[in-house]
C-alpha cells in the first residue's frame, strides 16, 4: 500500500493491513563501552535470525514488513498469522540460546539480557522497502511497551545467571493469541500488569512472560502473610488475593493490587 497524503479526521481512508509488531532491546547497552556498541548492535538480530530459522520462520524473518535498527535492538513488522510462534516457542529458543552464548563467550563479548515487546495493529508498509516503512501508534507502543516499568523490573529481580530474557505482550495480543487457545502458552503462564513508561503519558495493561524463571522470582509464590481463602477466577484472569512477586532494580516489593500487578522503578 502506498502512503496516501490527508489530513486526519477530514475523510475516510484505507485502513492499513493489520501486522504483528515484535520490538526487542538490550539490558545495560548503555553502561558497555562505546567501542563494544557496534558489536552488539549487529549480534541482537543475528542470535535472534537464528531462532527465528530454527522455528523455522525465516520466510517472514527475511522478508519483513519493516525492519527498524535501534542500536541496543530493533523493532520488526510480520504477518499476523505467525503471532502464536512469536508466543512460543520463539521466546522459549532465544532464552536457550542466549544461555549457549552467555556461557561460550570470549573475552571482549558481551553478556546479553533481553526485552522483548509483542503488539499487533494497523500499520503502512512497504516491503520493499523495509528501512523506511512500519510507523505508526502500534509501533510507538510496541517501544512503549518494550520500555515499560514492568519488564525491566521483572529481568532486574530474576538472576542475571539464568534469565536471559523477559517478554511483555499487549492485551490485544494476550486476548486475540493466548487467551483464545493459538499459542502454545497457558494464559497462567503470564502475569498481568498495568505497564507505564516514566516520564511518558503512557499506560496500558499487558502480560508478561518469563521462560526461565529466577532469583527474585522464585519468592513470588512465598505467602506475605496468613494465606486468604483462595478465590476461584477465569483463566487468564489474575485473584484479588495474587501474592507479592519480586523485587525492583532498588530493592523494593513489587506487589499486586486487585488482581494487577505495580511494578516499581526498572532501569535498563
Amino acid at each position: 500500500m502506498r502512503p496516501v497524503a490527508f489530513s486526519p479526521f477530514e475523510k475516510s481512508v484505507d485502513l492499513p493491513p493489520y501486522r504483528a509488531i515484535m520490538a526487542v532491546d538490550a539490558k545495560g547497552f548503555t553502561a558497555e563501552p562505546g567501542s563494544a556498541h557496534e558489536a552488539i548492535s549487529g549480534l541482537i538480530p543475528r542470535l535472534v535470525g537464528n531462532v527465528f530459522a530454527e522455528a523455522e520462520l525465516e520466510g517472514p524473518w527475511n522478508q519483513p514488513d519493516f525492519f527498524g535498527p535501534s542500536g541496543d535492538g530493533f523493532a520488526v513488522g510480520l504477518p499476523t498469522e505467525i503471532l502464536p510462534y512469536l508466543v512460543d516457542p520463539v521466546p522459549r529458543m532465544l532464552q536457550a540460546r542466549l544461555a549457549a552464548h552467555n556461557r561460550e563467550l570470549r573475552y571482549g563479548q558481551a553478556r546479553l539480557r533481553l526485552r522483548m515487546s509483542l503488539h499487533v495493529g494497523p500499520l503502512p508498509a512497504n516491503p520493499a522497502d523495509p528501512y523506511r516503512t512500519g510507523n505508526g501508534t502500534a509501533r510507538n507502543d510496541t517501544h512503549r511497551l518494550l520500555d515499560s516499568r514492568p519488564v525491566k523490573a521483572m529481568l532486574a529481580a530474576a538472576s542475571p545467571e539464568t534469565t536471559f530474557l523477559a517478554c511483555i505482550l499487549s492485551d490485544r495480543v494476550f486476548a486475540d493469541v493466548v487467551a483464545e487457545g493459538y499459542a502454545g502458552r497457558h494464559p497462567d503462564h503470564f502475569l498481568e500488569v498495568s505497564a507505564t513508561v516514566e516520564g511518558k503519558p503512557f499506560a496500558q495493561r499487558a502480560w508478561l512472560l518469563v521462560p526461565e524463571v529466577s532469583g527474585g522470582l522464585l519468592a513470588a509464590g512465598l505467602p506475605q502473610a496468613d494465606p486468604e481463602p483462595e478465590r476461584v477466577s477465569e483463566p487468564g484472569t489474575r485473584s484479588a488475593f495474587a501474592p507479592h512477586v519480586g523485587r525492583d532494580n532498588t530493592g523494593q516489593i513489587i506487589g499486586t493490587v486487585g488482581g494487577n500487578a505495580t511494578f516499581g522503578g526498572g532501569g535498563r
